[in-house]
């Protein structure tokens, strides 16, 4: 890698960055598992879309960070498997050095790759497509393209869901999310930003979701009490936002 990969620590959290005071990851050194940045905790609204029970059980992570999002899913949907796509094999080390990645070969399947190349080129299907890859300069690259979210819509199951992390392409976030919207055929959501300043996209293949605002709650509750994440406030935001029609939430 030829940006350097450095390790701070502050105030019991652990953070990752590229060469940079830009946090890539964070980890709460006590609570390994638990999601310190929020919007890694946003894109897991995504466990609000679907009310099957087991659901999802395949999913694939475009980039792994500090490897939070991979721990949250690995603890917490312990039916799950999971693929991840990192392009630097020294992210993978550090993950597993500093971090606490999980060394499970049977429920988590590492790729050293391109994101990009690896959805065009797979005839894989998942429940659940998360992606958060950015470079050094916070740049994602061909990860927001037209091509790229095409071939995502074309790896989701009928249950898919897709999030993406959208932070770092400032003015270009309406436009990133232009892409997701023709490639979804307009089956996208651009939730409020956060205020860290994230902005996070869902979108969804197959069947409709459609979701009273109190069902999401009552699910945001269960999903609290079952792992501590607490997503009420990003629900309240997005009523706030009235982005929901009738208080609805459809994709």
């Amino acid at each position: 890698m030829t940006t350097p990969i450095d390790i701070s620590e502050k105030d019991g959290i652990r953070y990752l960055h590229f060469g940079s005071s830009w946090v890539q990851g964070a980890m709460r050194i006590n609570r390994p598992w638990n999601l310190e940045l929020e919007y890694t905790q946003e894109m897991m609204a995504s466990l609000l879309l679907r009310n099957e029970a087991r659901w999802p059980r395949k999913i694939l992570l475009i980039g792994l960070g500090a490897a939070s999002l991979t721990k949250f899913l690995y603890r917490y949907r312990p039916d799950a498997h999971l693929t991840i796509v990192e392009i630097e094999p020294d992210v993978v080390a550090t993950a597993r050095h500093f971090f606490k990645l999980p060394e499970d070969d049977k429920r988590i399947h590492m790729i050293i790759g391109d994101g990009a190349e690896f959805v065009l080129g797979t005839n894989k299907k998942f429940d659940l497509i998360l992606v958060d890859g950015f470079n050094e300069h916070a740049h994602p690259g061909q990860l927001n393209s037209l091509p790229f979210y095409q071939a995502c819509r074309s790896c989701l199951s009928d249950q898919g869901v897709m999030a993406v992390n959208l932070l770092g392409l400032c003015k270009g976030v309406l436009g990133g999310f232009a892409h997701i919207l023709t490639a979804f055929n307009e089956r996208a959501l651009l939730f409020p930003s956060c205020p860290s300043g994230n902005t996070i996209a869902f979108a969804t293949e197959g069947e409709l979701i459609n979701i009273d605002l109190e069902d999401l709650k009552t699910a945001a509750i269960a999903l609290k009490e079952d792992s501590g994440l607490n997503l009420l406030p990003t629900l309240s935001r997005l009523e706030k936002a009235k982005i929901c029609k009738d208080n609805t939430l459809t994709i």
